[in-house]
């Protein structure tokens, strides 16, 4: 009769070993870099995007402004109704695509991927940074699909303007995106999302003056125009354009002439800087959110 030997209680049983990756700044820079290239895959696989995505500013530059050029040519000094948009044209661009990226977030939480990202062994604040690095840059590519119009519309391609259009457009994007996806965070459903971002994105680019000269405006509107973050992007743009531009003094002080808090001319730099500062809050409040998420 054979007879089997009993296993000793004391045996260790066999253990599969998990190795948790170790945090720090290492992981954290390696994480960025992958939302990172995770949306720029996302974008160019995507070319229907690319293509929606360039159809408002393309009809508001060529459609709306070449309706109007004849009925608005005595206001604008002589110059081109569109030469004038063309800056208003690329902020819509990069304003939309920027927003768009940063909507991918409430797609990422109803399929359960953004669940994944959260519990790696990460801190969330480099999710939120890759992601507005992704972001932004998405939406300066869109730019610069934009800028590549600029002889259509009368606006020479000098490589100074051409670099710091897209240097501007650049930190416009990060700004945007950091605002949709410190929204992103606490919404659920992507018709929230989309209706909250329209109900605040268009009156805030319609205010920042992208369509329309900053003189002469009524005062409550001048008031509002002053405390749109986006006209402190929009107004860089049209004076990198229409310096430029060869057009007389009086076009120049017409339509391109700056933003002035009571009487004093903010400079350019100043107006980089706000964008730069509300860009970094807007990051701030992003990474907050998902700590809390």
């Amino acid at each position: 009769m054979a007879t089997t030997t009993p296993t000793s209680p004391s045996a260790p049983a066999s253990v599969a070993g998990v190795r948790v990756p170790t945090g720090g700044i290492r992981a954290d820079l390696r994480a960025i870099k992958v939302v990172w290239q995770r949306e720029l895959i996302r974008f160019s696989r995507d070319r229907l995007r690319i293509v929606t995505s360039l159809l408002q500013p393309v009809l508001f530059l060529f459609v709306l402004g070449g309706g109007l050029s004849r009925l608005a040519s005595a206001g604008t000094e002589g110059v081109d109704l569109r030469t004038f948009m063309f800056p208003g044209a690329l902020a819509m661009a990069v304003l939309f695509t920027a927003i768009f990226s940063a909507a991918s977030i409430v797609w990422d939480r109803e399929y359960g991927f953004l669940r994944e990202m959260l519990v790696a062994p990460i801190r969330r604040g480099s999710i939120v940074i890759g992601k507005c690095l992704g972001g932004a840059t998405v939406a300066a590519f869109q730019g610069v699909i934009v800028i590549a119009f600029a002889g259509l519309v009368h606006v020479p391609y000098a490589p100074g303007m051409i670099l710091a259009l897209f240097g501007l457009a650049l930190l416009l994007a990060f700004m945007v995106t950091a605002f949709g996806v410190m929204a992103a965070a606490r919404i659920t459903q992507m018709q929230s999302f989309m209706a909250l971002t329209q109900m605040l994105l268009m009156p805030l680019l319609f205010l920042s003056g992208a369509l329309f000269p900053v003189t002469g405006l009524p005062r409550w509107l001048e008031l509002l125009n002053r405390l749109d973050p986006i006209t402190y992007a929009v107004d860089p743009l049209r004076r990198v354009v229409f310096a430029h531009l060869d057009v007389s003094a009086a076009a120049r002080a017409k339509l391109a002439p700056g933003v002035s808090w009571w009487g004093w001319h903010v400079p350019t730099g100043v107006e980089v800087l706000i964008v730069a500062l509300a860009a970094l809050v807007m990051v701030a409040l992003a990474i907050a959110q998902f700590r809390r998420a």
